[in-house]
């Protein structure tokens, strides 16, 4: 990972229960997050792949590893942002995720940026 500031990656993440989708009798709490990415660095970059850690409230450890997000590999120039939403089920009704996107500058320098934690809760259940 460098610290290189040509190249900073801005991730905000925000998460939303889906009562919808979601079976509390059945152990099963669905919910989504919307992800925004900012090339806040000098180089354009394309996300070429991400690595999410998703832990319950059970401290149930489970790892997504794969290209792209949401079925792309969005290109982003120097201060453009790429926003997507997906989602996550979970047998607890808390959780978090947190993990990397795997970035190629087009420089040719790869590099990752980290994905700041974020809690997955249904609502009234954290302080």
């Amino acid at each position: 990972m460098t610290q290189d500031k040509r190249y900073a990656i801005a991730v905000e993440p925000k998460a939303a229960y889906l009562a919808d989708e979601s079976d509390p009798a059945q152990d099963k709490y669905v919910f989504s997050y919307t992800i925004k990415i900012t090339n806040a660095g000098d180089v354009g970059v394309t996300l070429v792949g991400r690595h999410w850690i998703i832990t319950d409230a059970d401290h149930k450890v489970r790892e997504v590893d794969g290209l792209g997000v949401v079925g792309q590999q969005p290109e982003l120039k120097p201060g453009e942002s790429f926003e997507y939403t997906s989602g996550a089920s979970l047998t607890t009704a808390v959780g978090t995720m947190r993990g990397t996107y795997r970035l190629r500058a087009d420089d040719g320098t790869t590099f990752e940026a980290p994905i700041p934690p974020f809690t997955l809760s249904i609502p009234r259940t954290l302080h």
